[in-house]
């Protein structure tokens, strides 16, 4: 009788100390966080309970296995079997609490100055996440490691694997050389400020939004939703395009290529009444000029301001939008066309001999005056010759 209720009481008391630690722990947070909403701690230490619970549950039946007295010839074994949990539970229950505990300082720095220095707050998610990566690295590495020495094999195989930890790291060196050049250009970016989380790039002749940073590589979405993963190394060695970077406001342009007759002055009215009309224009400035002329349109090009990426994508289109819209309504003519009619020759031009208004080309005047007159003279024998019945001289 003793040898069932030994193991029962020894099993079943350290699940019940378990949940009943779990649940006045979970209690008591949900407490806190009910009384201090300002901050997210109380409840972001929630998210630990079940690492929490395990690692008391291993921890107390490690303690207490060798009173249960059960399968005493797998002792070695289950004893193993513990501590390996242990040691799992522990780094897992290491990585949550720091996570909350980072993501409440997050939090907290984000809060106050996300109105005043967004740009500030992006760099400090971009750093926060990178450095929570590699704590998370080295927590699982030591635990790995840890787990690796209850084997009394491994202890053996220790002094070995030092005496030769020049070769192996020569050798992993060269066979991870892009693993490491990715990992090391990783904490460039993140402590460089070169990218952050939440910057518009154009990477490739792609516009998007950088998405996520690891130590390896960086996501960023596409305006179409779609996702670009890039070995972060790439930003480090090739020239990028980054909008964010230092202050988010831009300036954007619209171009128009219309007829020489367009209203320019009318125009520069009709853009200072669409940009005030828009909400994403920034009110710091606008203007219009031609840029550039060819034999059948000039080039116009509208200047306009907001105070971030996608602000002026939204007034350039707009402004594009509804000026084209206003000149095929109020001056049609303004718009590029092919002439297909006759050029309007001057008077002065036509009486001398040039093309005239009814599509007939006349010789013009001979500057030579006595040629003139020899051409006359011919005219009128030839006229009399013939007027006598003779053939005229050839």
């Amino acid at each position: 009788m003793e040898n069932v209720l030994r193991p029962l009481a020894v099993i079943g008391g350290s699940v019940f100390l378990t949940l009943l630690i779990g649940w006045a722990t979970d209690l008591l947070l949900r407490k806190a966080d009910e009384r201090h909403h300002e901050t997210p701690l109380w409840g972001l230490l929630r998210r630990a309970r079940v690492p929490y619970q395990l690692v008391l549950c291993a921890a107390l039946l490690r303690g207490s296995y060798d009173q249960a007295k059960l399968l005493l010839e797998h002792k070695a074994g289950i004893g193993r079997t513990l501590t390996l949990v242990l040691i799992g539970s522990a780094a897992w229950l290491t990585i949550r609490i720091a996570a909350a505990i980072v993501e409440t300082s997050y939090s907290r720095y984000a809060s106050s100055r996300a109105h005043r220095d967004p740009a500030r707050v992006r760099r400090v998610r971009t750093q926060v996440e990178l450095i929570m990566r590699v704590v998370s690295a080295v927590v699982i590495v030591v635990a790995a490691a840890s787990m690796l020495l209850t084997f009394p094999a491994m202890r053996a195989a220790g002094a070995s694997l030092l005496a030769s930890a020049g070769i192996l790291g020569i050798v992993a060196g060269v066979a991870a050389q892009s693993t490491l050049s990715n990992m090391f250009a990783g904490l460039q970016i993140a402590f460089g400020d070169m990218v952050r989380i939440g910057d518009t790039v154009v990477v490739d002749g792609e516009w998007g939004t950088v998405d996520e940073i690891t130590l390896t590589f960086l996501t960023v979405r596409t305006w179409d939703e779609r996702r670009i993963t890039m070995p972060v190394s790439y930003f480090t060695a090739n020239p990028f395009e980054n909008w964010s970077r230092g202050t988010p406001q831009m300036t954007g342009t619209v171009f128009w290529h219309l007829d020489h007759s367009a209203p320019l002055e009318a125009m520069r009215k009709k853009l200072r009444d669409i940009v005030r009309e828009c909400p994403a224009w920034d009110g710091r400035a606008y203007n219009l000029y031609v840029t550039d002329t060819t034999q059948n349109t000039i080039e116009v090009r509208a200047l306009v301001t907001a105070k971030d990426a996608d602000d002026i994508f939204t007034v350039r289109v707009a402004v594009r939008e509804e000026m084209i819209r206003w000149l095929c309504e109020e001056h049609p003519y303004a718009l590029p066309r092919v002439n297909t009619a006759q050029a309007v020759v001057p008077q002065d031009e036509a009486e001398e001999g040039g093309p005239a208004h009814d599509g007939v080309v006349r010789p013009r005047p001979s500057l030579d005056k006595d040629a003139d007159v020899r051409r006359e003279e011919r005219g009128a024998r030839g006229a009399r010759e013939a007027s006598a019945g003779r053939p005229g001289r050839r």
